[in-house]
């Protein structure tokens, strides 16, 4: 009984090392959702761009 009751006992290291990467974790999709809104940014900025050197009054075609 006393196994089973200090197994489940966690240690402050370990602890200390799952907030660590809970936290971590986090700021991976924060950064991720970041980089996915300035991908999208970037590629409207580059179909802008496409179009109005293909033809500076043209209009996108419907998709």
């Amino acid at each position: 009984m006393a196994k089973a009751l200090f197994g489940s006992v966690v240690a402050p290291s370990q602890l200390r090392a799952a907030e660590e990467i809970a936290a971590l974790r986090a700021r991976v999709r924060t950064l991720e959702a970041e980089v996915a809104q300035l991908r999208a940014e970037r590629d409207d900025r580059i179909a802008h761009e496409l179009l109005t050197m293909a033809h500076p009054e043209a209009e996108p075609a419907l998709a």
